[in-house]
């Protein structure tokens, strides 16, 4: 569904609906649903599009789960990492290569990082999740 545009100065914007925004439908039984279709194990959420990631588990979390954030063309702003279950302590070191690219982050469970997501995303912000699947 295409959004309302209009062109000021020889500039077209076009403004989106929620309908046009990449949110996390849903999550649990160890995936996601994100775009309509279920998509099983970790993932990566961008405003442009989901990758899987190698992560298992938190420890296992590496700079490979984020190559397409530090690739995109709009580097986010944020990145909410989504533990699992529960909220768990993400390795110093990734924290660590997050500060040096100059990208903040929150780490949440799995559930409050989806629906925070969504909801900036919606607002507007430059955002991504990192989200480790739950039972």
């Amino acid at each position: 569904m295409a959004g309302k545009s209009f062109t000021s100065g020889g500039v077209t914007l076009e403004a989106q609906s929620r309908d046009d925004l990449l949110l996390v439908e849903s999550y649990g039984d160890g995936g996601f649903r994100l775009m309509g279709r279920r998509v099983m194990g970790g993932v990566l959420v961008l405003p442009t599009g989901f990758f899987p990631i190698e992560a298992e588990d938190v420890k296992s979390l590496g700079e490979a789960d984020l190559k397409k954030a530090f690739e995109a063309e709009e580097k986010p702003e944020l990145v909410l990492i989504g533990t699992g279950e529960k909220m768990q302590l993400v390795p110093s070191a990734f924290k660590a290569m997050l500060e040096a690219a100059g990208i903040g982050y929150d780490s949440m469970d799995t559930g409050a990082a989806a629906r925070t997501y969504n909801v900036l995303l919606i607002e507007g912000r430059q955002v991504a999740a990192l989200l480790l699947p739950v039972d």
